[in-house]
């Protein structure tokens, strides 16, 4: 879960206020958390809110996950990083008030452009080495970077984001190594798949590397659907660069995918490189004293109540919340950014939306008639419905959250997100709902036709529905 958002708004919404925050829509997601737009009433400030729900990270004994991200984001403070404005609780919630990042993800820009020029690419890759470098003078490895984890700022400037696997100095061992293996496998160093120990700091340089093949290529330099493949293609660096690229960018992407850490090029030897240094400008910014001191007390059972923040719903008509032009503009930017890599990369969708001239009302019922026969439970809350799988899947039960939003006069789109289960499933499960819903769908975004059951791969092209 990130602070990311297609755009920004001048208005939240919601009804919902915690603390100083008016809550707005929800941005994204996930198992345990979910992320709202949201305004501070005092400076006028759009931010994003991330909401950790303190039963449910109890209870999968996450704490000190948790407790890392957020002592790695308020470690971490520079230009091309999420910023963490701060931490408030309440005696059910952790919020965590992040800059509202409204880019949106680098992954969707080469997504929906293609490979980006030399040019281009270096810009993103030297402020994400920057970043990195940064990172890891504060004794932080990040250890899940890909494109989907870099957002881009309204000007165009890379941030990090996603420090949820990342490693502070005290998880290292004696041996002066992590023995964690996580992260993505296609941006995976081979020394973490091989589970004896690595140095963070290598390991990330080297999903940098992959990062930057995908930005100049277009698709990822070791890719297969059988994963032992993969592994063997990684341990071994097996991949070939396409024509396009300058020798001087082939000559560097070498150095950094060498699967021996101990010969692979370091960040400061990275940065005297020749074809790293060409038009880079390092940021200017002031270093900053940084206490993690507060961070315990957010967890605490024993945290004093008066600084515990009260969430005050106000109250409010059965009526969607209105999405102004802008939001619906940014929000359109999602629609059709799949032609690249959903064949390349096995991208599947957790997502779609439909549009329809129905009322909020009659869209409620057609969705809880259409949900009940398919096996699924739904819970309402005003616009928004919370659909339950009464069966487990392969990943648990699968639950979609659905949120219905006026977009103009007697036009209502209605969004779908998977917060929990399969992704497969979801989209098995949408085909079969939307048959329940054919009376009332006027438009709807094509979500994948021919899927393979196997690698989640979509086959078929998809294109914004007009």
């Amino acid at each position: 879960m990130t602070s990311r958002s297609g755009g920004s708004s001048s208005r939240a919404g919601g009804g919902t206020k915690v603390g100083k925050y008016e809550m707005g829509r929800t941005l994204g997601e996930g198992n345990f958390a979910k992320v709202k737009f949201a305004r501070n009433l005092e400076t006028g400030e759009n931010v994003a809110i991330k909401i950790l729900d303190k039963e449910k990270v109890l209870k999968h004994k996450m704490i000190n996950q948790i407790k890392r991200e957020i002592s790695t984001m308020k470690l971490v403070r520079h230009p091309n990083i999420i910023r963490l404005h701060e931490v408030m609780a309440s005696k059910t919630k952790i919020y965590i008030v992040l800059e509202l990042v409204t880019g949106g993800e680098l992954f969707d820009k080469i997504a929906s452009q293609g490979r980006l020029k030399e040019d281009e690419a270096r810009k993103y890759f030297q402020q994400l080495i920057c970043a990195v470098d940064y990172c890891h003078s504060r004794g932080v490895c990040h250890r899940d970077l890909k494109p989907e984890n870099l957002l881009l700022g309204a000007d165009g400037g890379l941030k990090v984001s996603d420090f949820g696997l990342s490693a502070l100095p005290q998880q290292v061992r004696e041996d002066g190594l992590l023995h964690t293996t996580c992260g993505t496998p296609n941006y995976v160093a081979p020394e973490v798949i091989k589970n004896k120990g690595y140095d963070g700091a290598k390991a990330d340089l080297w999903s940098c590397g992959v990062i930057l093949f995908v930005l100049m290529a277009g698709y990822l330099p070791f890719e297969d659907n059988n994963l032992m493949n993969l592994y063997k293609k990684i341990f071994n660096a097996q991949y070939d660069c396409p024509p396009w690229f300058s020798s001087s960018a082939k000559k560097l992407i070498k150095k950094i995918l060498d699967p021996n850490p101990a010969t692979r090029i370091t960040i400061p030897e990275l940065i005297e490189n020749e074809w790293f240094k060409k038009g880079y400008k390092p940021p200017r910014f002031e270093q900053e004293d940084v206490s993690l001191d507060d961070i315990n007390a957010i967890f605490s059972e024993a945290m004093d109540a008066h600084n515990l923040v009260v969430e005050r719903r106000e109250e409010e008509s059965v009526a969607p919340v209105t999405m102004n032009a802008f939001e619906l503009i940014s929000t359109s930017q999602g629609l059709n950014l799949r032609n690249l890599f959903q064949k390349q990369m096995g991208l599947v969708k957790r997502e779609t939306r439909f549009t329809s001239k129905c009322s909020a009302n009659e869209i409620i019922s057609k969705i809880e008639q259409a949900a009940g026969p398919l096996g699924f439970d739904v819970k309402k809350n005003n616009t928004k419905l919370k659909i339950q799988g009464e069966k487990s899947g392969r990943k648990g039960h699968l639950a979609v959250a659905t949120e219905i939003l006026e977009v103009a006069p007697q036009l209502n789109m209605v969004e779908l997100r998977k917060c929990g289960g399969d992704t497969l499933e979801f989209h098995k499960f949408y085909k079969n709902l939307s048959v329940g819903l054919k009376d009332i769908i006027w438009k709807a975004e094509p979500i994948d036709e021919d899927l393979d059951a196997d690698t989640g791969t979509g086959k078929g092209a998809a294109s914004n529905s007009k």
